[in-house]
Formats: C-alpha cells, sequence, structure tokens
C-alpha cells in the first residue's frame, strides 16, 4: 500500500518525517505507531498537542511513557538507512484515510493520525491510551470546538485552525478578571456605540478622534458593561475581541497566506452568529492591507460580509486617517457609522485620572496626592498642547512616579562619594602593606575606618527616608512638565522671586541706558511668573523702535541669557529674508503638494521644539504684508497652525520685533553723544516714529502689540559705559596671556569719540577698538615687543592714542 505525500497536510508530513527520525535516534529496524504518537506529541503548534490540552490530558508524561517504552524495544546494532514499515503503521495511516472522508475532508491531517491511534485497540497503545484515560468521544467534541466548520481543503488549513484565539485578545474575559483600567466620564459615548451596534443597517460604529482621548477605552468599557450585564437584551452574552491586524500580517510571506488568514478570522465570526463583536483599533490599516500584485486588500474582502450583514464590527480611528483612507472609499465608508469622540473637559478628566490613581499607585508602590491629580491635568492642558486629555495627563502622573521609584532607589550622591573613597584608601593601604611602608598604610586605615563610619551614618539616614511612605506632590508634577517643555512651571522658589524683582538690574549689565525699555520687559515677565498675565496670549509681544546701534537687538539677547542662561537660546529671524509673498511658506511650511512641505516652518519648528522662547522678528518693516497676517494669530490668540495642521503654541514666548521706522529723517541733524538731549528733539524722534508705524502697519496689528518702546540716542556717558564694557573684553582676553593692560580715562573718552557715529550708533565703537587698540597690539605682541608677565598702559596724547610699557 502507497500512501502519496500529496494526500497529506504540511503538519502531518511534518509529522510522519519526524517519526521517521525517531527510528534513527532509537536505533530501531521498525517503523511503528509509537514513533508516530510521540511524534504527534513533540509538534505544540498541531492541533493535537491543543485537544490533549483540552481534556486534560498530561502530555509531558505520555511523552515520558512513549520514551520509555521506546527505549523498552530492541535496538540494531548497524543500522542501515532503509526503514520498514510495520503492518500496524499502514493501518494507522488507511484509519486516518477513511477517518478524513468521514469528516468530508480531502487532506489527511494530524488530527486524523490521533483518531486512529486512539482507535488502536492492541498492543503498547492500547494500554498507554488506556492508562491515561483518553477518551474518543471528547476528542470529537473538543475538535469540533477547535475546528468549528472548517474542512481540510488545502495542505495548510491546520493553520487557519483558532483564527480568532491566534489574532485577538478577548476583552469581556480580561474585564472579567478585573485586568482593564475602570471607564469613567465616556457614558454617552458608550450608549452611543450600544445604539450603533443593535441597529438593523449601518451598525458598525467607528470611534473617531485624537490620539490620547481615550477610544479603546471606550471599547474596554462596552466589554465591562457586558460583564456586568449594563446592556441591553440584544448585547447580553456578547463577546468584545480585539483584532491585531499587524499580527495577522506578520509573516505572511507567500501568496495567498494574508487572505487565508482573514478569511479564517472572519468565517469564526460569521458562524458565531452575532455572538462576537470584533474591535479593530486603527481601522484605517484594514484599507491596503495585505495588498500585493493582483490581490485585493483587507478592506475589500471584508465588504460584502459588511454589506450582507454577516460581519459586524467596531473600530476606532484618528479623524486625519479616517478622512485620508476609509473616506475615499465610498462603498466602505457607507458601512459604517462615525461616533466622534472629543477630548474630555478639565473636569471629567480629572475624574478618570481619580478612578485610575489606584492602579497606578498599585503599580509604582507610592501614593498620588489629589494636588498631584489635579496639577497634572491642569498643567498638562496648558503647557502640553500637541496631546490630548487625558493620555497627557496620565502620561504625568505615570513618569513622575516611576522618576520617584528610581530617585528613592538610587544610592545619593554623597553616598557615593564615600564609598568610591573608601575603595580608594583600600587600595592604597594594600599597595603600602606590600612596599613594607606599614606606617602609612596605618593611616589609611585609620583614615578609611573613619569614612566607613561616616558612609554607615548616611546609608542608615538614607534607608530611613526610603522607609518613609512616598507621595507624589503637585510641585512633583511641575518640574516634569518643566523637564518636557521647558518652561518654568513649578511654583516660584524664594530666590528666584528676589532674582525675578532685580531682573532691571541684570539686563542694565548688558545693556546700557534705555531704561523704559527694560523696565516694560522686566514687567511682562513677571506678570507671567506671578500667573497674572493672559494664559491665551505670549508672555509679551513688543516692537522696539529707535535708531540703529542703540542696543534693541542686544536687549533680545540679553533677556534670552538671563532666561535661559543661554542667549543661544533665542529665536532669531531676519525679516530682510521674508520680502517676497513666497517666503511666507518658509515662516509656517510650505503647503501640501510643494517641496519641503515635510520639513515644517523656521518659525514653527523651532518653538514646538521649545515652546519657551524669545523670538526676535529683526527689521519687521522690511518683510512682505501677509507675512504680518500670520503674525496677527499669534499676537492675539498665542497659537498658529502650521502647513502640515499642526497647532504650535506661542503663549510662553517673548515676541520681540525690531525696527528702524521714522528714524531716518531725524538722522539727517547734526547731532551728537555730545549734543544737548533736549526735550524736543525727544518729542520729534517719538513724533516721527509713530507716523512711521501709522503710515506702514494696519491699525489691527498695531493694536495687537502690548508696547512700542522707542530707544533713545545714547548719551555721553552711555557710550562712556560700552566702551568700558568692550574694553573689559580685551584686557580679559589679554590676561590670559599674562599681560596687563590699563586704559587712562582721556583714551576712553578718546575712543568714544572715534567710535560713535550718530547714525550709526554704537556699533563703530567696536571698529574702533579694533583699529586703534587691538591691531596695533596684536602687531607689538608678534614682534615681541610685549610679553609675558608687561603691564601696558594705553594713553591719549595729541589727538593720538598710546601704547607703551608701564
Amino acid at each position: 500500500m502507497v500512501f502519496k505525500p500529496d494526500n497529506f497536510t504540511e503538519q502531518s508530513q511534518e509529522i510522519l518525517s519526524r517519526s521517521q527520525a525517531l527510528v534513527r535516534e532509537f536505533k530501531h529496524s521498525q517503523w511503528d505507531v509509537e514513533h508516530i504518537f510521540l511524534a504527534l506529541l513533540e509538534i505544540e503548534e498541531g492541533s493535537t498537542y491543543e485537544i490533549l490540552k483540552n481534556i486534560k490530558i498530561d502530555i509531558s508524561d505520555i511523552r515520558n511513557r512513549l520514551i520509555q517504552l521506546l527505549n523498552s524495544l530492541p535496538k540494531v546494532t548497524q543500522f542501515s538507512n532503509q526503514i520498514y514499515a510495520t503492518e500496524r503503521a499502514y493501518t494507522i495511516l488507511e484509519r486516518a484515510k477513511v477517518e478524513a472522508k468521514r469528516l468530508n475532508d480531502e487532506f489527511i491531517a494530524s488530527e486524523h493520525l490521533l483518531v486512529s491511534i486512539i482507535q488502536e485497540n492492541t498492543g503498547n497503545i492500547s494500554k498507554i491510551i488506556s492508562e491515561f484515560k483518553i477518551d474518543l468521544e471528547e476528542i470529537y467534541k473538543v475538535l469540533q470546538k477547535i475546528r468549528g466548520s472548517h474542512r481540510v481543503t488545502d495542505s495548510r488549513a491546520e493553520s487557519r485552525y483558532q483564527s480568532l484565539e491566534k489574532y485577538s485578545i478577548d476583552l469581556t474575559k480580561l474585564a472579567s478578571e478585573g485586568k482593564l483600567d475602570p471607564v469613567i466620564g465616556r457614558d454617552k459615548e458608550i450608549n452611543r456605540t450600544m445604539q450603533t451596534l443593535i441597529r438593523r443597517t449601518k451598525n458598525n460604529p467607528v470611534l473617531i478622534g485624537g490620539a490620547g482621548v481615550g477610544k479603546t477605552a471606550i471599547a474596554e468599557g462596552l466589554a465591562q458593561r457586558i460583564i456586568s450585564d449594563d446592556v441591553p437584551d440584544e448585547l447580553k452574552n456578547r463577546k468584545v475581541l480585539a483584532i491585531d491586524m499587524g499580527l495577522m500580517v506578520a509573516g505572511s510571506k507567500f501568496r495567498g497566506e494574508f487572505e487565508e488568514r482573514l478569511k479564517a478570522v472572519m468565517d469564526e465570526i460569521t458562524q458565531s452568529k452575532g455572538e462576537i463583536i470584533p474591535f479593530i483599533d486603527e481601522i484605517h490599516t484594514v484599507v491596503g492591507a495585505g495588498a500585493a500584485e493582483g490581490a485585493i486588500d483587507a478592506s475589500n474582502m471584508m465588504k460584502p460580509a459588511l454589506a450582507r450583514g454577516d460581519l459586524q464590527v467596531l473600530g476606532a480611528t484618528t479623524e486625519k486617517e479616517y478622512r485620508k483612507h476609509i473616506e475615499k472609499d465610498s462603498a466602505l465608508e457607507r458601512r459604517f457609522q462615525p461616533i466622534l469622540i472629543a477630548e474630555p473637559s478639565l473636569e471629567v478628566a480629572t475624574k478618570m485620572l481619580y478612578a485610575l490613581r489606584p492602579r497606578y499607585e498599585s503599580h509604582h508602590k507610592i501614593k498620588v496626592s489629589d494636588e498631584a491629580v489635579e496639577s497634572s491635568v491642569k498643567l498638562s492642558q496648558r503647557y502640553i498642547t500637541d496631546r490630548l486629555l487625558p493620555d497627557k495627563a496620565v502620561d504625568l502622573i505615570d513618569e513622575a512616579a516611576s522618576k520617584m521609584r528610581i530617585d528613592a532607589q538610587s544610592m545619593p550622591g554623597e553616598i557615593k562619594t564615600l564609598e568610591s573613597k573608601i575603595r580608594q584608601l583600600e587600595n592604597e593601604e594594600e599597595a603600602c602593606a606590600q612596599r613594607g611602608d606599614y606606617q602609612q598604610a596605618a593611616d589609611f586605615r585609620t583614615e578609611r575606618l573613619k569614612i566607613q563610619e561616616k558612609f554607615q551614618i548616611h546609608k542608615s539616614a538614607s534607608q530611613k527616608d526610603n522607609d518613609s511612605p512616598m507621595i507624589i506632590k503637585a510641585e512633583d508634577i511641575g518640574s516634569l512638565v518643566e523637564t518636557w517643555t521647558g518652561i518654568p512651571v513649578s511654583r516660584l522658589l524664594e530666590n528666584e522671586s528676589s532674582r525675578l524683582l532685580k531682573m532691571e538690574n541684570r539686563l542694565h549689565e548688558r545693556v546700557v541706558g534705555q531704561n523704559t525699555a527694560i523696565e516694560s520687559v522686566s514687567e511682562a515677565v513677571r506678570r507671567s511668573r506671578a500667573g497674572l498675565s493672559s494664559p491665551n496670549r505670549p508672555i509679551g509681544s513688543f516692537i522696539f523702535l529707535g535708531p540703529t546701534g542703540v542696543g534693541k537687538t542686544e536687549l533680545a539677547r540679553a533677556l534670552a541669557q538671563y532666561l535661559f542662561d543661554d542667549e543661544q537660546n533665542m529665536v532669531r529671524i531676519d525679516m530682510s529674508e521674508y520680502m517676497e509673498k513666497h517666503s511666507v511658506a518658509r515662516l509656517i511650511g510650505a503647503p501640501p503638494g510643494y517641496v519641503g512641505f515635510e520639513e515644517g516652518g523656521q518659525l514653527t519648528n523651532a518653538v514646538r521644539r521649545r515652546p519657551f522662547r524669545v523670538v526676535l522678528l529683526d527689521e519687521v518693516e522690511k518683510a512682505h504684508p501677509d507675512i504680518f497676517n500670520i503674525l496677527l494669530q499669534i499676537l492675539e490668540d498665542g497659537r498658529i497652525t502650521d502647513a502640515q495642521g499642526k497647532t504650535v503654541d506661542f503663549r510662553n514666548t517673548i515676541i520681540i520685533m525690531t525696527s528702524n521706522l521714522g528714524t531716518s529723517e531725524e538722522n539727517k541733524e547734526p547731532v551728537g553723544f555730545l549734543r544737548d538731549a533736549s526735550e524736543s528733539s525727544g518729542i520729534q524722534l517719538r513724533s516721527s516714529i509713530e507716523e512711521a508705524l501709522k503710515s506702514t502697519f494696519k491699525p489691527e496689528f498695531l493694536n495687537r502689540i502690548d508696547e512700542f518702546i522707542i530707544f533713545e540716542h545714547l548719551s555721553e556717558s552711555e557710550i562712556l559705559q560700552i566702551v568700558d564694557m568692550m574694553i573689559d573684553e580685551v584686557v580679559q582676553r589679554t590676561m590670559e596671556h599674562k599681560i596687563n593692560i590699563k586704559f587712562s580715562k582721556n583714551s576712553k573718552k578718546w575712543l568714544a569719540k572715534k567710535g560713535y557715529d550718530p547714525q550709526y550708533g554704537a556699533r563703530p565703537l567696536r571698529r574702533a577698538i579694533q583699529r586703534y587698540v587691538e591691531n596695533p597690539l596684536s602687531k607689538r605682541i608678534l614682534q615681541g615687543e610685549f610679553t609675558n608677565g608687561d603691564s601696558i598702559s594705553i594713553n591719549s596724547k595729541k589727538n593720538e592714542l598710546t601704547i607703551s610699557k608701564c
């Protein structure tokens, strides 16, 4: 009798091949039923393993019993490659063929082999079956449950058994075990979902909402309602299964393999006759899933079943993905009923977090205070604008708890230092002892013992602190938000309060004069940190006006240095680069379809990365008028939508615009720093600037600016202060070469006179110092005239600057 391999499924061929390998391993001369049975038990992915597990048979015990039996059989000393099958083995295969025909199967599968072996009533196999009480009727019952209505119509049929169990998670089972988080504040959305599910037509709800609003939680809430019997009669005893489309696609390397898996899942759902509600998270992934050349995707496979009403689906996706993938396919879109899931209010989000609090306390073994829960909601809503509630508030609580656990379990820095010192002294003590320097070794030992005693005291104190209950407070949440965004949201400390009150003095260290400008900017920062500024506008918006070279840009740099300890943490945009109409795209990003769309805008990208910044728009009057339409929304609402549809938050920025408007006429007057800065001159400058502003900018733009700050011309004393500051930089650089420089008062006045130009402000001062001080000084140092340790005196005589050794 000949059995063709083509008559067997891939799995049963693998089993027969393995059974023949067992003949060689045990050095037997004949292939028998025991080898086939052991091979069946070794394939854990097979239906045999699943059947025996379901009828509570200890598979490892049967396997050990079979191995014991095979070891007791006679072995051959000279093994040949030719294997002969016994009559019993042929009988098993024949019975398996008959069993396949009885079940209307076209191929012999592993379950047919199992049934055939269980029917064996002679020999050692019969004894093992009796010993373990394997009942054929029970096997048939379990087989029916595993196979359902599947028939073995091809060689890969076994891979489709229990497809739902392989590619899904039973949410109702998790709900019954209490493994799902409580769902609060979503009764309205869950009721709407249930209404849609029991409709006669179009009964496939799709939950549409932003990432993090709780779409998946609504499916979990439905499962919990079913378990608690709080559903209409039509939904009682039903199951909610979360289908994993990614798992279904994964590993489907052969053509048609994905379609087989999806068809098997759909068949099982259909055969449940409405008992199963499949939940597909990110349902837009079914469009195009598994599609290859000449194949159809998952959505097209589902359409006929959805149209007939055989398949009922609960989906979830974002509005953007729904529009992009599902709305385009009208035949698919008409089968679904969209249900919009809005972001919860602050009050509802707070209730959600209170409900979730016990889960996080249990997981992290810490306590979360009421004020921490409320702070996480309020601060996340105020400062984390690119994400949605309740997800961002939950993340704050979760990360704050994990940070507290790590900090508690980490060794404090002082203890680490002591431990390192002890190890160092031990090494030095050992080295001294080895070279015979016992006195030095004793000294090291004495010092080590003292440090060890101190180490134990600190360690005991640290352990006591760890034993005390850990409680997350509002300050911990504020500190974490500050870490995420760079925005200082934690409560004002005493030293920071005094620092803010002295802000003008700090800014005056870099910016000479311009008291009005410095006071206005300082007041804006103080309002923001005290929580009194408008929450929906930037911290402050200013236009710095006045002649060039009087400190407008320098004040913006000084402010960045003061707030962030780094003047580079400032977005500086030269508006002369935005004179063309199309340059608007560079600020907020190119529109869809244009080159650079994915890159975003120069302004929006910088503020999205670090929301707490100084934004300097230099020479703003040179920008194209369309730029100001973009700025209107930033100045009024503190936000802007970029070309990709993402909202960028400007509420924590300080917007500074600089301009030289109205100063060109005033500069024509013969004035200098030695002139009498009369009141009439200041009034004339202000009037000229105000007229220029009105003629250049629209009223709606000017009305949104907090303050227009006019920078005055620098006086003689202010110019001399700037000279002092620039000279200090030169002195510091020469000190590195151990050369000491002293400037006389006359030399400073001489440099001030040479370097100040009313038309260009203080900018030429740097060039004057470079020309008259740095250039001759560097030349004489290179010539060897001045060397390390020299003292140099710089004076002015007869309208010239002299440099000489002291």
